[in-house]
Order: structure tokens, then C-alpha cells, then sequence
């Protein structure tokens, strides 16, 4: 846990925002694995920013997946979390293996912009009551529980 910051808040927004632009650009470029990759930074961007307005640093990347999960898994539609994760294994797919990808990029385009402001909403959303709220969700699982957390996310998923 650390202190929440609308400095990280917005910076981290931003990055999401840079990052739909590299989208865009890429696709109209044709370069369908850096479209991938920007997609997942743009989604992971907006997440971050979201769990910094709630006072949560995570500086590896499944962690922020897994506590994005855990704490909107009751909020958030289930298509939405599941998303995040898709996203970054296609990026790990696209840029560290030669396969050829077949994606659709005005779907994957589609998708991107429709995650990044439904978590910009839920940003919005947020006042000093829910933070707290979700701060001592997180703060009730112990780190015994955390591996287990993790794995149950992503076998449900």
C-alpha cells in the first residue's frame, strides 16, 4: 500500500492515453504486433492509474492484474477483467514469438477504447469512502492468500 496520488492518477492516464495513439498509429501502419502490445499498455495504463488513486503501487505486471481482479471482481463485468489478462498474454504471444498473428485491429481497436473508459468511469467514480473500502479489502488478505488468489483468477478465467 502506499499513499493515494492524483499525480500517479494522472500520469499513468496519460501513458494509457499515449498509448491508444501508438495503437492507432500501428494499425494504420499495418504493424499488427506492436497494435497488440499498445492495446495491453493502454489497458494496463488505465488500471494502474486506477489503483493508484487508490493508494495500491504494483510494479509487476500480473500482481496489478491479479489486485485489479480481486478488488472489482464484484464491480466490474467479468468480460472486462478477464480482458486485461487476455491482452497481456497476446502481447507476450506477439512479441516475444514468431507466430503469425490474426486479429481483427478495428475489433481490437474497439475493445481497447471501450476497457480504457470504462475504467476511466470507474476512476471517476471513486470517492474517500470506497477507496477505503477497497484498501481494506486488499488489506485483509494475507500474503498466504495472495499465490492462491492469483491462481484462482486465472483458472477462472
Amino acid at each position: 500500500m502506499a499513499k493515494p496520488s492524483e499525480n500517479l492518477v494522472k500520469a499513468y492516464l496519460q501513458k494509457s492515453r499515449n498509448a491508444l495513439k501508438s495503437m492507432e498509429v500501428n494499425a494504420q501502419a499495418g504493424l499488427v504486433e506492436w497494435v497488440v502490445s499498445a492495446s495491453y499498455y493502454a489497458k494496463y495504463f488505465v488500471v494502474y492509474s486506477l489503483l493508484s488513486k487508490i493508494g495500491i503501487k504494483c510494479e509487476i505486471h500480473d500482481c496489478t492484474i491479479t489486485v485489479f481482479e480481486y478488488l472489482f471482481s464484484d464491480t466490474i463485468p467479468k468480460e472486462i477483467l478477464k480482458d486485461l489478462r487476455n491482452s497481456k498474454e497476446n502481447r507476450v504471444e506477439a512479441q516475444y514469438y514468431t507466430q503469425e498473428l490474426r486479429i481483427d485491429l478495428e475489433q481490437v481497436i474497439k475493445k481497447t477504447k471501450q476497457f480504457v473508459l470504462e475504467i476511466e468511469k470507474v476512476i471517476d467514480g471513486l470517492n474517500t469512502e470506497k477507496i477505503s473500502e477497497l484498501q481494506k479489502k486488499l488489506k485483509s488478505l494475507d500474503s498466504s492468500n495472495v499465490n492462491s488468489q492469483s491462481q484462482k483468477w486465472q483458472n477462472h478465467y
